[in-house]
């Protein structure tokens, strides 16, 4: 069997998500996990982890879905088997870093942000504009700098713009972490996780 993580805008309805399982089952699939990322506008964006047995049906699989009235997929990517939820990684990511060396603590928290939310890259970035840690390749740290300085009024767990990053304002440490990723946007879940993971390291 091989998972896939498959991401669904579906109707905020009764039964809605009981009619795209049915269907994941029609194409011979099984659905082990659910993840409810954002409700809001009468919509609803869930992740749904599914076991398939042949990794060349996908294709019926996502047909199928799209066969529910008003479900669109947004996107379908293959993970690990035994894959944890974001609500577990996330448990995880704070309990190790309750323990990590302080002196170590700013690139512990950017690796494990970038984990936390399956992102290309991440970085830590000092009050002052430093990029303080670095995980994959960001973009230049004078356009980060930029970012973190204006995005100082906006809630990072609600504001939707721009979908394809995500960050933590950490007070206490006068730092920020900001993650990006290609392809995917972040929905509030993700956003919410990253911001409360913050708020722990900040209390730390």
């Amino acid at each position: 069997m091989q998972t896939f993580v498959v991401r669904v805008w579906l109707p905020d309805r009764p039964g809605a998500l009981g009619q795209v399982a049915t269907r994941i089952g029609a194409a011979g699939a099984d659905v082990v996990g659910i993840e409810i990322l954002e409700r809001g506008g009468g919509n609803a964006i869930d992740e749904l982890t599914v076991a398939v047995g042949d990794p060349s049906m996908i294709d019926q699989l996502v047909a199928e879905i799209g066969q529910v009235d008003g479900v669109a997929v947004e996107d379908v990517r293959a993970v690990a088997a035994g894959r944890p939820d974001h609500g577990t990684v996330a448990l995880e990511l704070a309990a190790e870093l309750v323990h990590t060396d302080p002196g170590v603590l700013a690139a512990a928290w950017c690796a494990g942000v970038c984990d936390l939310v399956d992102g290309d890259w991440a970085v830590t970035v000092s009050v002052v504009g430093d990029v303080t840690a670095a995980v994959g390749s960001p973009p230049e740290s004078a356009w980060v700098a930029a970012f973190v300085e204006g995005s100082r009024h906006l809630s990072a767990v609600h504001e939707s713009t721009p979908g394809d990053i995500a960050w933590a304002h950490l007070p206490r440490r006068a730092t920020t972490v900001v993650a990006g990723r290609s392809g995917r946007v972040f929905h509030a879940r993700e956003r919410q996780q990253v911001h409360l993971v913050g708020r722990i390291v900040d209390a730390m």
